[in-house]
């Protein structure tokens, strides 16, 4: 079976239902899109990841399993989301040590927080993006997804939320950009990662 690269769009929220998210991925060579709906945890340590302006003060739990693999010189190669049953990926990280190649299972959400923290290549196979990928053009930028993709992704949490938190209940509409920064930095500051996530979407949505 062939392997597809996928590179990360973006994390949706659910507008409706809080706590939901959707981890949304690009086919590179393609228009096609894999949403995967994950736990608010690993939403944010994604999120982290891939925002350059938010460091915690202290290392989240794939923090640090990275800290813990750099120090015995273990590398993730890639992650394969090699298999989808009843609406559920299931993934293997390819990690090499000593030139010893080891293949080890884990959640989709885990697989691809740790490959964005050692930089490796995310790929599915051909058969499971024409089962559950979906066609959705856009001229958004890449940090922003459509008003349709929006609403598909918004469907497909409602249908499948499966892991959920209690909402932060705020509204950061009111609050200025420069009150939303300070806010940012406290929320790192006082390890609240959730409500630091909420509070970088709104700022994104201004900038």
């Amino acid at each position: 079976m062939s392997l597809v690269k996928l590179t990360i769009k973006g994390i949706s929220y659910s507008q409706t239902q809080n706590g939901a998210y959707a981890l949304i991925l690009n086919e590179v060579d393609g228009e096609r899109k894999l949403p995967i709906v994950i736990g608010a945890f690993e939403a944010q340590s994604i999120a982290i990841a891939l925002e350059k302006d938010i460091t915690p003060p202290r290392p989240l739990t794939h923090d640090l399993f990275k800290n813990f693999a750099d120090r015995f010189e273990i590398v993730i190669k890639q992650v394969i989301i090699h298999k989808l049953v009843d609406g559920v990926f299931y993934s293997s990280i390819i990690c090499e040590r000593d030139k010893i190649e080891e293949i080890i299972d884990a959640r989709t959400s885990d697989a691809i927080a740790l490959a964005l923290r050692f930089k490796a290549p995310i790929f599915t196979y051909k058969n499971i993006l024409d089962k559950a990928g979906i066609y959705l053009k856009t001229s958004a930028s890449k940090k922003s997804l459509s008003k349709k993709e929006e609403a598909v992704i918004e469907n497909l949490i409602l249908g499948e939320d499966k892991e959920s938190v209690k909402p932060t209940g705020q509204d950061y509409t009111k609050f200025s950009l420069s009150e939303l920064n300070k806010m940012l930095e406290d929320a790192v500051k006082s390890e609240n990662y959730e409500k630091a996530a909420s509070i970088r979407d709104e700022i994104s949505k201004r900038e």
